[in-house]
């Protein structure tokens, strides 16, 4: 899959990070918390005009090597895209229409909240007997600290 470009037999260090620019070698220190950015070091020049079809990188060998560039992606089966797109069509067909607010005026055209006709049209003022409701204080259940009597 990959073919050899150039062996330099570059001895690789743990806490670089080698890789290929303008036909020579570099390495940068790896980034790690509480370390300042490493500055790029070049470790070698391979010597060799670089092909934008191919990408290039360092192997375990420690030579310059490159493999082909894989453009647009990675093809996909047909048989699967004919079943996806029939799905989408069926989750299209089964969606519902949204549901209308409860204690919001109906769309009669009669405002609730002065209770009578809205020159604006369908009026979404809060029916009267929802200004009357109160929050009522919410019970948690009780648990074995909060229990009297025990």
């Amino acid at each position: 899959m990959a073919e050899k470009v150039a062996k330099l037999g570059i001895g690789r260090e743990k806490d670089f990070m080698y890789y290929v620019k303008d036909g020579g070698v570099w390495k940068v220190q790896r980034k790690q918390p509480g370390v300042p950015k490493g500055r790029p070091e070049k470790v070698a020049d391979g010597g060799f005009e670089m092909d934008t079809n191919y990408i290039y990188f360092v192997d375990r060998d420690g030579d310059v090597a490159r493999a082909k560039r894989a453009v647009g992606g990675q093809k996909r089966k047909k048989a699967g895209r004919g079943a996806s797109k029939k799905r989408r069509a069926a989750k299209k067909s089964a969606r519902k229409a949204p549901k209308k607010k409860a204690g919001l005026a109906s769309a009669g055209g009669r405002c609730a909240a002065s209770r009578g006709p809205c020159a604006a049209g369908p009026c979404s003022a809060p029916i009267a007997s929802v200004w009357r409701r109160r929050a009522r204080p919410r019970r948690w259940p009780a648990s074995a600290d909060n229990r009297s009597g025990t």
